[in-house]
């Protein structure tokens, strides 16, 4: 028994779960619990919520559609309810263990439909590097539309960035700091992981099969409407949810574009659904738009909690359905390809 890989794995459960309990702590520590309460029974509007729900499901099935697409060109035709299912338990398995989503589904396609492992990673890969575009792409389009907004508040209100900066307590900079340091470090330790996968000739041609995949991807107008209908699914699920309360209703899409944004970059940290992190960016931005921080703590709860309720159904039906599916008849052969 290695001692030392059970108590490496540990830690990698173990960090994110501190990390993200210590700032939604941090938070948290003063919150009036009963405002929470009061808020839940009759002063959030639920119709809004339910509303945004859909989207949630729908960003997840696009996701699915467009997997089973880049599979594709590599020969294999996975069942559309499989890839589906696969998306869904690794959305929820990474609330336990960060990031760990992405090697379950590829298990699961392994195991129910004989599809290389390796393949698989190659093509999960690709799809990270489509979805960084598309959030860069996001980003900037979201600077340069808001340059006005941010303009007119500061010309307004007469506040300056370093009036406004000065509004962060020191915990608050720290928290900011601690955040990317740990982003950055995640990032790093996972291209470090790949090299060392990578040395094994046949597991790397395999993986660069995976990556490559997408130059051979038939029908790309329907692959960028998948991953366009991605990222809109995604910031529909964020943005309804707005309306649930008094005090977001009125901010409008842009200032949600904004606040969607920061949390995509936010849940990089890698925390269990970015809990800590995301709550900590979104409610900064609530703030920079007139939120009050009460307001703010409020609304990061209840939408995150809420949404990860979701994920978590999402999965529980994953495990169900997979248990009444039969993996395809396949040889040894088919198996270790």
């Amino acid at each position: 028994m290695d001692v030392r890989k059970i108590i490496n794995n540990m830690c990698k459960v173990a960090f994110p779960l501190i990390l993200g309990g210590a700032i939604l702590w941090w938070m948290y520590r003063g919150f009036d619990w009963v405002q929470l309460s009061d808020a839940l029974k009759g002063e959030m509007d639920w119709t809004w919520m339910l509303l945004s729900l859909p989207f949630g499901v729908l960003a997840q099935v696009f996701r699915a559609l467009r997997w089973r697409q880049v599979l594709q060109p590599l020969g294999y035709h996975p069942r559309v309810d499989i890839c589906m299912n696969s998306i869904f338990l690794s959305y929820a398995s990474s609330l336990v263990v960060p990031r760990v989503g992405e090697v379950l589904r590829c298990g699961v396609l392994h195991r129910y439909e004989g599809i290389s492992f390796a393949r698989s990673v190659g093509t999960v890969l690709s799809e990270r590097v489509v979805d960084t575009m598309m959030v860069l792409f996001i980003a900037l389009l979201t600077f340069f539309i808001q340059i006005p907004v941010f303009a007119d508040f500061f010309e307004h209100t007469g506040v300056s960035m370093s009036s406004f900066a000065q509004r962060f307590t020191a915990v608050g900079y720290a928290v900011t700091v601690l955040c990317l340091l740990v982003a950055f470090i995640s990032l790093f330790l996972l291209f470090r992981r790949l090299s060392l996968f990578s040395r094994a000739k046949d597991v790397f041609k395999e993986l660069m099969d995976g990556l490559l995949s997408l130059r051979s991807v038939q029908n790309l107008p329907l692959f960028f409407i998948y991953s366009l209908g991605i990222w809109v699914a995604y910031y529909l699920h964020f943005y309804l949810t707005f309306g649930c309360f008094s005090f977001t209703e009125a901010l409008g899409w842009q200032s949600a574009l904004v606040a969607f944004v920061v949390g995509c970059f936010a849940v990089l940290v890698p925390t269990p659904n970015g809990a800590g992190p995301w709550h900590f960016a979104v409610k900064t931005i609530l703030v920079l738009y007139g939120v009050s921080a009460t307001d703010g703590v409020l609304f990061v709860l209840v939408v995150h909690t809420l949404q990860t309720l979701l994920v978590v159904f999402l999965g529980l039906y994953a495990v169900m359905a997979l248990q009444c599916t039969k993996p395809m008849n396949l040889s040894k052969d088919d198996v270790r390809r």
